[in-house]
């Protein structure tokens, strides 16, 4: 799914009313019966009070227009404009004149007067501001935001909480109505899933208003949203005559005295998305550990006992991961940039191998193009340097990625993958995955696509959605606070099979 920036937005308006010869009434009157119909399917006439704080511009004119569709049907209703500025917007008027029609007078609040009482089992409808917000609200409009922030009241914005902006991080918390649940029309914004911005906001949903599918379908966007119907044309299914060396030899490097674990996490999750084989490539001391618990697996072991110190491969792997628990030491160094001096196979960096870049940058030069780096947000720091807010952050992401020519997975509750100056934005995973050694199942997940010739972006992408969904599937059995990389691990089969379940067939096979 796209997600526009606000001018796309407003592009796609106008493109609309043009292309479908309506008027911006009747655009607005489509999202406002969206909301309308949203809250009347949930409420069914429940008599609790409805407070509607509608700014005077097109989202105050949703507002008005919500207002209208209420009273209509008998809600109470209590409507207010917070008169910030002069200026109105003709559909605002508009539909403040219908309002006004109906006998519904609304308060109007301003700098001397904007005083209200909310109850705690009351509900308010936020159109204050919307998507074109770019400067601090006043201080009096502020204080009215806190005071809906601090009543009890289940809290709904209009397409975006009020104080919010598109394209950077509000200069004080208290600016933003915190909001119970959004309504956004026809695209998600991409404020709704940085860390800095998302907490406004408890949850989220997308209301068709009937944007033109072609303005959609021939915009180029920054920034997209990955679901299911994203991510289905990716996979490769498996064909009747193959064995398993059509799906790759994956290599799997890292390791470590009391680091084993975090190879053989990835090692096994390689294995369970689909590479035909599998080594891990160890110190002496991994050796037992990874035979016997791994049986599937092939091992390597380096001439040290506790360590890595030197790479040598005796075949060319499909795709390599590396630098799971590998630690940093400057043997461990030496090692990796020997390592790169003479890799060719698809590669994913991630943990210790991420730390080695960013002590010896002049490495990124040696990088093979297509190469997925697997940061977590303190890891890519230490490579791109500190940042501002998220926005800056992901600029600084884009520029990394295009400067090594490869994929920058940022690893976090909406992981987002940057890659060619565009992002993809993940919809799958949850708080339980905030768990050691779940960053090593990712490495090894996108590892084995890449061993199965997944393009890198692909299998970003794909990998990241996979794992996600292993994490949620393992959550709704375990709880968030029992989830562990291990169970993630095995709920990776589960999740190939959630993907396709309800589209019925997989491998030409009914699978529900």
């Amino acid at each position: 799914m796209k997600i526009l920036s606000a001018a796309q937005i407003y592009k796609a308006d106008k493109f609309t009313i043009a292309k479908q010869q309506i008027t911006s009434d009747a655009l607005m009157e489509r999202a406002a019966l969206g909301i309308f119909n949203w809250m009347h399917e949930r409420l069914q006439g429940n008599p609790i009070k409805i407070h509607l704080f509608c700014g005077i511009g097109n989202n105050g004119g949703d507002g008005l227009a919500i207002a209208r569709h209420l009273k209509e049907h008998e809600y109470d209703v209590q409507v207010y404009v917070v008169n910030y500025s002069e200026k109105r917007s003709k559909d605002f008027l508009l539909n403040l004149n219908r309002l006004k029609e109906r006998k519904l007078w609304p308060d109007f609040l301003d700098k001397e007067h904007h005083s209200f009482t909310i109850g705690p089992d009351d509900i308010v409808v936020d159109a204050i501001f919307g998507i074109g917000l770019n400067r601090s609200p006043s201080p009096w409009v502020r204080n009215l935001i806190q005071q809906i922030n601090r009543s009890s009241a289940f809290v709904l914005s209009v397409d975006i909480p009020s104080g919010m902006f598109m394209d950077s991080v509000p200069e004080f918390p208290d600016n933003v109505v915190h909001a119970n649940y959004v309504l956004s029309f026809q695209s998600p914004k991409l404020p709704f899933f940085l860390p800095q911005t998302a907490g406004y906001m408890n949850e989220w949903e997308i209301l068709d208003i009937g944007l033109d599918q072609e303005y959609f379908a021939n915009v180029e966007v920054d920034y997209h949203f990955v679901g299911k119907f994203e991510v289905l044309p990716f996979y490769k299914p498996r064909l009747k005559f193959t064995h398993k060396g059509t799906y790759g030899h994956a290599l799997m490097i890292g390791g470590s005295y009391g680091k084993i674990g975090a190879v053989n996490l990835a090692t096994r999750a390689c294995l369970n998305v689909g590479a035909g084989l599998v080594t891990a490539y160890v110190p002496k001391c991994g050796y037992v550990p990874i035979q016997t618990g791994i049986p599937e697996a092939m091992v390597l072991t380096d001439a040290m006992e506790n360590t890595i110190s030197k790479i040598e491969i005796p075949f060319e792997p499909k795709a390599i991961g590396i630098g799971m628990g590998m630690g940093t030491k400057k043997e461990v160094i030496t090692a990796f940039e020997g390592f790169l001096e003479k890799n060719t196979s698809k590669l994913v960096i991630d943990a210790d191998g991420l730390n080695m870049l960013s002590q010896r940058p002049e490495l990124l030069e040696k990088l093979p193009l297509g190469t997925v780096l697997t940061p977590h947000p303190k890891e890519l720091e230490r490579l791109v340097g500190p940042w501002g807010n998220d926005f800056e952050k992901l600029e600084k992401a884009k520029a990394l990625s295009k400067n090594i020519g490869g994929v920058l997975v940022i690893k976090g509750a909406h992981t987002i993958i940057v890659a060619n100056g565009t992002g993809y934005i993940n919809s799958t995973g949850n708080p339980g995955m905030a768990t050691a050694g779940s960053g090593d199942v990712l490495t090894g997940i996108i590892t084995g696509l890449l061993a199965q010739d997944y393009e890198p972006l692909q299998a970003a992408i794909f990998g990241v959605y996979l794992h996600g969904l292993s994490g949620d599937i393992t959550t709704s059995r375990a709880g968030y606070e029992a989830v562990t990389a291990g169970k993630i691990v095995g709920n990776i089969g589960t999740a190939f099979v959630e993907l396709f379940r309800k589209d019925g067939n997989r491998n030409g096979q009914k699978t529900d």
